[in-house]
């Protein structure tokens, strides 16, 4: 796959349910802060929190190509109780596939609660996994829980004195994996952490705990220097002596531009060559992308994974509205979005440390200018708020299926760097 945008994103879809569908995602960590999975939602949903259609969600990820993701993830997909049946259960490998099931109707009775078994049981024969809200833990549920292959902990509607009893109470009474969800804090994820709990759902790992007299480590200070350096169009005599400082950083920078994210049909085996084959502005967003994932042992993992997905994400969504020049400048926002994380300084002091366009340091710094739009949508699609999500996709004119096709793709792309951190 190549890291220039495709010539086009694909237009209005020809069925209603791709047309339909709008995709939101969150990822699911382990207890190494690594990405584990990603939880997908239907946008369209009556709301964040509301059950959503399975259909829509197998049909985008299967008319999207999103095997890089499905391949190596395990994808989290909510569900209603009537979208556990369908053709569309046919159209992704089921054992990548945790269906999220949640509790039946208010005033089920205890039968129709019991015969839900048997479906799930078939569904687990093909390969199905399934995932149980903690409803599935009080009695009227006690059927469902042999059956339960994670369940999932809601941190917003259980109170702290209570999770270590229930958390105690799903490891003795089922074989499920925990997840805890709506994890918002630093302070929480530990807690459930020391609880014995091993997967985490929220992107409080993407928020920043900066310390303004932090230093940047050592090897992302030459990378800051080669981007400084390539962006002053310096000669490629200079490149290769500030990376003939630093091995490590010229075998990382030279692993990534012959990976299979980047495509080429030959292998570069020189930054002089990388110069020629490349250009500056190529190299410039190669370099960007060694420093987003390029971490420290603070630095939690799924950041730099997070910052890569919003990266080609933006790249795709603008790339059929703006120059080519600002189709790279918005890769760059996208990679840049989480630096203040990954460096664990203050945003302002992070962008003064690399020469950046204009519009760039607007974007990230102000909310402003033409990229803005485009990063805010980038954002909504991981967040649960419906109204900015469909005021810019209105906004920027894109259809639920090119925003669908994009994202999905980003996810997509990110896996072929996921081995390389």
């Amino acid at each position: 796959m190549s890291t220039t945008p495709d010539s086009s994103l694909p237009g209005a879809t020809s069925t209603k349910t791709e047309a339909n569908a709008l995709v939101g995602r969150q990822a699911i960590l382990n207890e190494q802060r690594e990405v584990f999975g990603y939880e997908l939602f239907d946008r369209s949903a009556a709301s964040f929190t509301a059950a959503s259609d399975a259909a829509l969600l197998f049909n985008a990820l299967s008319y999207a190509g999103a095997e890089a993701l499905v391949g190596k993830k395990l994808v989290f997909i909510n569900t209603t109780h009537d979208g556990l049946s369908g053709g569309h259960l046919e159209l992704i490998a089921p054992e990548k596939v945790v269906l999220e099931v949640p509790p039946m109707p208010a005033g089920s009775c205890a039968f129709d609660i019991t015969t839900r078994c048997g479906v799930f049981g078939a569904l687990k024969e093909r390969g199905f996994r399934i995932a149980f809200d903690q409803h599935a833990l009080t009695k009227d549920y006690a059927s469902w829980l042999p059956l339960a292959d994670f369940i999932k902990l809601d941190m917003m509607h259980i109170k702290a004195e209570q999770l270590p009893a229930v958390v105690q109470f799903t490891q003795k009474y089922t074989k499920a994996h925990i997840v805890a969800e709506k994890v918002e804090t630093k302070e929480q994820f530990e807690c459930m952490k020391a609880l014995g709990v091993k997967l985490f759902q929220g992107y409080w790992f993407a928020k920043p705990d900066v310390i303004q007299t932090k230093t940047v480590r050592p090897n992302q200070a030459v990378i800051m220097q080669l981007l400084n350096l390539v962006r002053s169009q310096g000669s490629t005599a200079e490149i290769e002596a500030l990376l003939k400082k630093d091995p490590t950083l010229s075998f990382n920078l030279l692993r990534f531009i012959n990976s299979a994210g980047f495509g080429l049909s030959i292998e570069v085996t020189s930054f002089r060559h990388a110069v020629m084959i490349l250009g500056l502005k190529k190299l410039f967003r190669w370099a960007a992308l060694l420093l987003t994932t390029s971490r420290g042992s603070d630095t939690a993992p799924a950041v730099g994974q997070t910052a890569v997905v919003r990266g080609r994400l933006m790249e795709l969504l603008a790339a059929e509205m703006l120059t080519p020049e600002e189709v790279d400048n918005a890769f760059i926002v996208g990679m840049f979005s989480l630096l203040d994380s990954m460096l664990g300084i203050p945003m302002e002091m992070a962008l003064d440390a690399v020469a950046l366009p204009q519009s760039v340091r607007d974007a990230l710094l102000t909310r402003t200018g033409v990229l803005a739009p485009f990063l805010e949508l980038t954002l909504a699609c991981e967040q649960g708020d419906d109204d900015t999500f469909a005021r810019l996709t209105d906004a920027l004119h894109l259809s639920n299926h090119q925003v669908n096709w994009a994202h999905l793709q980003a996810l997509a792309w990110a896996e072929t760097f996921d081995d390389m951190n």
